[in-house]
């Protein structure tokens, strides 16, 4: 088996999503087993609590965070619903990729604005991003999924207090299996642990997919590893990963 992971995208209104294009074109070539977006595809800015007040709050607006969601999947999924039904036409061996969207802190901010305001329930909600009808199976925030006995999710917690975990190792101690997840800007691999059995234990910190920066970080801090990843030879919850970054996808596919 293999396995496309996305990390966090963050797609805000007035980007250019060609880069997410070049994602949907990778994966037609390479024809994974299974698609995973680990979260935080959508960035809702519009409802971010901590920009509230700010001169850079100013004029945003739910409908155009949901708006620019739906161009920025378009982007993503257009050329593997495109291959599909090649394959199919041509009566070719078929490819239907299982594709799995673990929900982020970013989309659940729709969440969390109706809790703080009840005038928003029935006006707002997750379902306005409309995942299942791109060919998305949705897994609620912070519900891990499990794959080729690995597990997704935007990010695992440590501790009662349900802080996510620090470290890529850290990780994979305090689950005790192979783990995958986004929320992080640094991209971070630990496969020094093993089972009881000597079987290698993977843990991931899927870091961004973007070109853009993000304004709340430091000229420093934006510098980041930007990458999709393919887990190779995923058995007995164990896989090789292999970063693909995003300079590669724009030599092969940005013309």
């Amino acid at each position: 088996m293999r396995i496309l992971v996305i990390p966090d995208v963050q797609v805000k209104p007035g980007q250019d999503f060609l880069f997410l294009r070049w994602v949907g074109q990778y994966a037609v070539d390479k024809k994974p087993d299974v698609i995973v977006q680990i979260g935080d595809f959508a960035d809702m800015p519009s409802l971010s609590s901590y920009d509230v007040g700010k001169k850079s709050f100013e004029g945003r607006r739910y409908t155009d965070d949901v708006e620019s969601c739906h161009e920025a999947m378009c982007y993503l999924t257009w050329p593997i619903h495109q291959e599909r039904t090649r394959l199919q036409q041509s009566k070719r061996k078929q490819w239907n990729p299982r594709m799995v969207l673990t929900l982020g802190n970013h989309e659940n901010r729709i969440n969390k604005a109706i809790e703080n305001d009840r005038k928003l329930e029935g006006l707002i909600s997750i379902d306005d991003l409309e995942y299942e009808r791109y060919g998305w199976e949705v897994i609620p925030f912070l519900e891990p999924v499990t794959i080729g006995g690995i597990s997704f999710c935007h990010y695992f917690v440590s501790g009662v207090m349900g802080k996510p975990v620090t470290s890529a190792r850290a990780l994979v101690m305090k689950k005790h299996m192979s783990c995958v997840m986004g929320h992080v800007q640094a991209s971070e691999i630990d496969m020094s642990q093993r089972r009881a059995d000597g079987t290698p234990l993977l843990g991931l910190f899927a870091g961004i997919y973007t070109p853009y920066d993000e304004d709340y970080l430091n000229p420093q801090s934006n510098k980041q590893h930007r990458q999709i990843w393919m887990l190779q030879e995923v058995e007995d919850g164990f896989a090789y990963p292999q970063p693909i970054s995003i300079e590669f996808l724009r030599n092969k596919y940005g013309r």
